[in-house]
């Protein structure tokens, strides 16, 4: 199962795909809806609604959740330390924004990912676009004003358009 690259999904498989309870996956479903991140067509099928989320994510991710950097650890390469950011943000030497995780490849600075399940997510359901809105989206929470746009130019890349 992808996460991203598929068209419908039921809750459960949501759940599972995201190592998240099929409780909670309700409950952020509703709370979409009622914030109009996800709207219902005539059969109730829930759509996203992609100019909302751009706003949310752009101008509001940060606040909902800040980025805090902690110690130096095993992880998954997020934010500009990501594949995603070669060639196009020089890191210097300081090291990379990882999400902690004892199976991870690379050694950085811990950086919560938005919930505690995503590595284990991404080891179950392998989806690179999936990791690639996740990394964007701390880019955006965590990166320096240049970091912030060059993300907010390639979230709106991979959500379709491009402003």
């Amino acid at each position: 199962m992808t996460l991203i690259s598929g068209n419908h999904w039921s809750q459960r498989q949501l759940a599972e795909g995201l190592c998240i309870s099929l409780t909670e996956i309700n409950a952020g479903i509703k709370r979409l809806c009622e914030a109009g991140l996800l709207r219902k067509d005539n059969q109730s099928k829930l759509y996203p609604n992609i100019n909302a989320a751009e706003e949310l994510l752009v101008s509001g991710i940060k606040f909902f959740f800040p980025a805090k950097l902690g110690e130096y650890t095993r992880g998954v390469p997020t934010a500009i330390g990501a594949p995603l950011f070669q060639g196009i943000i020089a890191l210097g030497d300081d090291p990379i924004p990882v999400w902690p995780d004892a199976q991870g490849e690379k050694r950085g600075v811990a950086l919560a990912p938005l919930y505690p399940s995503v590595p284990k997510a991404l080891r179950q359901c392998p989806d690179q676009v999936f990791y690639e809105l996740l990394v964007l989206v701390d880019a955006i929470r965590s990166g320096r004003a240049r970091e912030r746009n060059v993300a907010v130019k390639l979230l709106k890349e991979r959500l379709g358009y491009a402003k």
